[in-house]
C-alpha cells in the first residue's frame, strides 16, 4: 500500500488544502494529514480545533488519517512508515521554499521523497493568512473555506 503524508498548519483548512488532499487520494492508497504545532507561529485556532475542523471535513473518507505532531516532519514520516510527502504549490514563488524543504528533508531522511502538486487555479492566489485577514474585517470567505470553517472563523474573529 502506498502512503503519503500531507503536512501543514491548516489554520484554517481551505478549499486549496482539500483540493490537494483529494488529488493525493487519487495517487496514493492512504493519505496521512499531519497537523503541526509550530511554536514559531501564532495560530488563531488551537491544534485540537484545527484537527477537529479537518476531521469534520474528511471523516467520511477511510483512506485518510489525521495526526497532530510537534517536532521534525521526517520523524513523523518515519513513525508512520511513509516514503513520500505531498505538498501543494500555489505559485512559482512557493517552489523555492518547497525545493529547499525537500532537500533538507532528504538530507535528514534519504529515502523520503517529496511530491509537489499544483493547486487548482481557482485556489492558487489565496492563503490561510489572506483568508484570516478577510474574515477579520468581516469579508465573505465562503468561496475559500467550507461552511463549517467559515462559521468557526466568524465566531473567532
Amino acid at each position: 500500500m502506498t502512503q503519503v503524508l500531507y503536512p501543514g498548519s491548516f489554520d484554517p483548512i481551505t478549499y486549496g488544502h482539500l483540493d490537494v488532499i483529494t488529488r493525493a487520494c487519487r495517487l496514493f492508497d492512504h493519505v496521512h494529514i499531519g497537523v503541526i504545532h509550530n511554536p514559531a507561529k501564532t495560530p488563531i485556532f488551537s491544534l485540537e480545533e484545527r484537527v477537529a475542523m479537518i476531521r469534520g471535513e474528511l471523516s467520511s473518507n477511510p483512506h485518510i488519517t489525521i495526526h497532530s505532531y510537534t517536532g521534525l516532519l521526517v520523524n513523523l514520516a518515519s513513525q508512520l512508515g511513509v516514503s513520500a510527502i505531498v505538498r501543494g504549490l500555489r505559485a512559482i514563488s512557493d517552489f523555492e521554499f518547497e525545493f529547499q524543504l525537500s532537500l533538507t528533508n532528504r538530507q535528514l531522511q534519504p529515502n523520503l521523497e517529496t511530491v509537489l502538486l499544483m493547486t487548482d487555479s481557482n485556489y492558487s492566489y489565496i492563503s490561510s493568512t489572506a483568508i484570516k485577514q478577510i474574515a477579520m474585517y468581516g469579508g465573505d470567505v465562503s468561496s475559500f473555506v467550507p461552511p463549517r470553517v467559515a462559521i468557526k472563523l466568524k465566531e473567532r474573529l
